[in-house]
């Protein structure tokens, strides 16, 4: 849901994970160099981040919680209690090759198509952008180290997302043009009242042909009437 890099989830620690605040902070990766895990810094200064979590994966990751206590009484005086958010049935964090084929059983399992671990993360940035999530804030809930590369990625995304935005400012226009200028007043429609009024000054519905307007010449609409100029008897 949040777009985390393979290595990022491999090594995320509880410590990192405020389930009460609904955050984590993203502050290394694990990677696997001739068979052994090493603790990385994040693939860039910018990959190192705090990103927000919303109630569905605060619920998710309470609940793989319970179970990873639940396995750690399982499995007796053995397990090692790494802090890792995701570890096999000792404890012991999972390597991200694991991660994937971890994945991939569980997609099958499931009926789904053939799908990578890494999709994930592309599919968490294209339904943030087409929720309407502006293209800064995907770019730091991936962690990119320059908006230019989310745009050049999500590319396909974007019109979507432009289309959606000018209907918004479009909707929102057309409401402002509603209302009094400085105010939050609806404008009056011209309805039955204002009908109603100008018949009672003898209008009957239309403005009087003979009715002089009292602006300035120069800013009536029409052009002005001229004055008719006494003949000299």
């Amino acid at each position: 849901m949040r777009g985390l890099r393979r290595g990022e989830a491999a090594g995320l620690r509880w410590c990192d994970v405020d389930l009460d605040g609904k955050t984590a902070v993203i502050s290394q990766q694990l990677q696997q160099y001739d068979g052994k895990l090493a603790v990385c810094p994040p693939k860039t200064p910018h990959s190192a981040r705090a990103i927000a979590l919303d109630h569905t994966t605060v619920t998710a990751l309470r609940a793989h919680r319970d179970r990873q206590r639940a396995e750690a009484a399982a499995f007796g005086p053995g397990y090692h209690p790494s802090g890792y958010v995701f570890t096999g049935l000792n404890g012991d964090p999972m390597a991200p090759d694991r991660l994937t084929r971890t994945f991939k059983t569980l997609a099958a399992q499931a009926g789904l198509p053939p799908v990578r671990l890494h999709d994930l993360r592309h599919g968490a940035a294209t339904l943030a952008l087409a929720a309407g999530v502006d293209l800064r804030t995907v770019q730091e809930m991936l962690g990119h180290a320059s908006i230019v590369l989310t745009a050049d990625t999500y590319t396909s995304v974007l019109p979507d997302v432009a289309r959606t935005a000018a209907e918004k400012v479009a909707s929102l226009i057309i409401k402002a043009g509603c209302l009094v200028p400085g105010t939050r007043r609806h404008r009056r429609r011209q309805g039955r009242r204002a009908q109603h009024s100008r018949r009672k000054r003898g209008g009957g519905g239309r403005p009087s042909p003979t009715r002089r307007s009292r602006a300035h010449a120069g800013r009536q609409i029409g052009r002005p009437r001229r004055r008719s100029r006494a003949r000299p008897r």
